[in-house]
């Protein structure tokens, strides 16, 4: 039965997904009833503390000020992410944000460059990234740039524990009520099945029209009471355990992620404000936790604030991320190995999707299933671009590593790399999140060739060419060496109040 009244939503948990959902609610669902009930006592991931350039988007449709959330949530500034070891030991390469060198005409960069470097006058494609050669010098830029310079995008590195207290803050302050306890028990309705109501330890019953799940890998309503099914792929990511511990600051303060390859796994190095993000993901049929808690120790820059937090996973997500009255958001709806940054993208994405298509009554199905589709699609295409990292690698002679380099692809991912191999194109299927820029860094920095490039490229004369890449790469030396240190401009930031 419906309820009668303004229309109502509960939030099953908090964390990061529940008060990003918590917060976007009471920002532009202003006709509804927003609660959200947790439980002190329940611990959450808190892992994803790396972004990429499109939380700009959620921050600023929140209307929160920049320096606020930095000193906020101890954050710093992120350029890209370093990619340490994943073709061989001892080799590094960056997908950093922004633009790689400029296209030319109906051809984007990289077949200028295949060109190039067939020839002998390309450099290597970090040469033709402010982004890359920023973040290298630990330098960076807000907003003012040269003529001809190209945009530099970021992202943030920050405490997401602290983020899901600033927009606890900002939703409470906004209406949004807060229930504490334990979710004991859910009820549902005895004529259509939906979620009916949820009740608490205490014996509290909280009902609502609509429901959100993020309640994290448990998933209390998608799956422990809707059935909702999930889709492993631990098949294509066999990734399924973390360690995660936090440690002093030390070393360079780099505005970038770093992600180096481990015997039977990999490595994060997130920089904050107040102390470095560090874990381990591993595959447990390839090591153990106590030689991937050693490399994980052995490998960071200060004293560890702690001991090492395990973590458990099967790489997928539920078959039907909105099911009847209820909406997953977080781990509730899968998990993505934080390899490209993406987790709490994924949230902002299915949030972004649910308020485009915000239910009233009892929502349709026709809603419900467009909603589905584009989080598949979406899901699906983060997936095939994780892939390709684990899959493109020289690491020859360590089991893990071979294992992952023969394994079967998706069949959207195989049908990529063919493309790449045989004529440099990439084609950036209707919203993917990653571009064919991002694309083109990974297909490179992980050595896969392109056997070819468009013969349009050849319509430009070899001196040209030659002055384009030199003209290109000089225009970039030249900003980055009128930049400040990323350090300075963080303070800065930081220290901005808004007026």
């Amino acid at each position: 039965m419906e309820r009668q009244g303004r229309p109502s939503i509960l939030i099953a948990g908090g964390g990061t997904a529940g008060w990003m959902a918590a917060a976007a609610l009471a920002r532009f669902a202003t006709g509804h009833d927003i609660a959200l009930v947790e439980s002190e006592a329940i611990g959450t991931v808190g892992v994803g503390e790396a972004t990429i350039p499109q939380i700009h988007l959620f921050n600023a449709a929140l209307g929160l000020d920049e320096g606020e959330f930095l000193r906020e949530t101890k954050g710093s500034f992120k350029l890209g992410i370093e990619f340490d070891g994943w073709l061989r030991e001892g080799e590094s390469y960056m997908h950093a944000f922004g633009a790689i060198g400029r296209g030319v005409g109906l051809l984007p960069f990289q077949h200028y460059w295949l060109r190039a470097r067939k020839l002998g006058l390309a450099k290597p494609l970090q040469r033709y990234s402010l982004n890359e050669l920023a973040a290298r010098t630990l330098h960076m830029r807000i907003g003012r740039r040269a003529p001809g310079a190209p945009e530099m995008p970021y992202a943030y590195h920050f405490d997401a524990g602290l983020y899901a207290a600033y927009l606890r803050r900002y939703a409470e302050a906004r209406g949004v009520v807060r229930h504490e306890g334990m979710i004991a028990g859910v009820g549902r309705d005895g004529e259509n099945g939906d979620i009916a109501s949820i009740t608490l330890d205490d014996g509290r019953e909280l009902a609502a029209d609509f429901f959100i799940d993020c309640t994290g890998f448990r998933g209390l309503l998608i799956e422990g009471t809707l059935e909702t099914g999930f889709d492993d792929w631990s098949g294509y990511l066999p990734c399924d355990r973390a360690l995660a511990v936090p440690c002093a600051g030390g070393g360079d303060f780099t505005p970038y992620t770093r992600s180096s390859a481990r015997r039977a796994g990999w490595q994060w190095r997130i920089p904050l404000q107040h102390r470095i993000g560090n874990g381990i993901v591993y595959s447990s049929a390839h090591m153990g936790e106590d030689e991937a808690a050693a490399i994980l120790l052995a490998n960071l820059d200060g004293e560890a604030q702690g001991d090492p937090r395990p973590i458990r996973f099967t790489t997928g997500m539920r078959r039907r991320h909105w099911n009847r009255n209820c909406l997953a958001l977080g781990l509730a709806a899968g998990f993505m190995e934080p390899l490209e940054s993406t987790s709490i993208h994924l949230i902002q994405g299915a949030i972004s999707r649910f308020l485009a298509l915000l239910p009233h009554g009892r929502p349709s199905m026709a809603a419900i299933d467009h909603f589905n589709a584009q989080a598949a699609f979406e899901w699906t295409r983060i997936r095939d671009f994780l892939v390709l990292h684990y899959t493109a690698n020289a690491r020859e002679g360590e089991p893990f590593w071979d294992a992952v380099r023969h394994m079967e692809l998706p069949a959207t991912l195989a049908e990529k790399i063919a493309l790449w191999r045989e004529a440099g194109f990439i084609h950036r299927e209707h919203e993917e999140l990653f571009t064919e820029v991002a694309w083109f860094q990974v297909f490179a920095g992980q050595g896969v060739d392109a056997g070819a490039y468009n013969p349009m490229a050849d319509a430009m004369p070899q001196a040209e060419l030659a002055a384009m890449l030199a003209d290109t790469e000089a225009t970039l030396v030249n900003e980055v060496r009128a930049m400040d240190r990323h350090i300075d401009v963080l303070q800065q930031a930081i220290a901005t109040r808004k007026t």
